[in-house]
């Protein structure tokens, strides 16, 4: 069975809804963040599979594929990664390698978890495709890149009243902007 994992941009306060601008797709301005990078790069050489809420995926449609000189390698990984996007409205994604899943998405991540020889799906953003694969028990690591912040208000990663007694911390990284990364697993 593959892994599913949600991999979050979250601030200290645990939102991971961008309502300031505490996060940038490409770096944060003026900081190192080369190590963060190639923690990322690490994650995407584990991964075949990315998935998406409509919402989310016609966010990074409308970006990703328009940086034509992207020093990161985001671009570059994105265009040939396997897209997944949960939509029952969205006929023609419009971005190579891109699948709609218009079933019920539980049953979709079921299936897709399901499938022999494949490596990790991620999902990212896609808070309320996340709340639902939550609440499903699908999920099978966190990793959140937390970063030094305190946003005040957004939604979390976690359904509101969702408990989980316990996870099972897998990596405690620091980098040297002062983003952190945790992994955790269900206990």
């Amino acid at each position: 069975m593959r892994t599913l994992a949600i991999t979050q941009n979250i601030t200290v306060d645990g939102s991971v809804e961008m309502i300031t601008d505490w996060f940038d797709p490409q770096g944060q301005a003026g900081e190192d963040m080369s190590d963060v990078l190639e923690e990322s790069h690490r994650q995407d050489d584990r991964a075949d599979a990315l998935l998406l809420g409509r919402r989310t995926f016609e966010d990074f449609r409308g970006y990703w594929p328009l940086q034509t000189d992207d020093p990161t390698g985001i671009t570059a990984y994105l265009d040939r990664v396997a897209k997944y996007v949960v939509s029952s409205s969205l006929t023609d994604p419009g971005w190579q390698n891109s699948t709609v899943l218009k079933g019920d998405p539980v049953e979709e991540v079921r299936r897709l978890k399901a499938e022999e020889g494949g490596k990790d799906i991620v999902l990212t953003g896609s808070i309320t495709l996340a709340h639902a694969l939550i609440a499903a028990g699908l999920v099978d690591e966190y990793r959140l890149f937390v970063y030094p912040t305190v946003q005040g208000r957004g939604r979390g990663l976690f359904p509101d009243g969702y408990e989980v007694p316990r996870l099972r911390l897998l990596e405690s990284r620091a980098f040297r902007s002062g983003i952190t990364l945790q992994r955790y697993a269900p206990a």
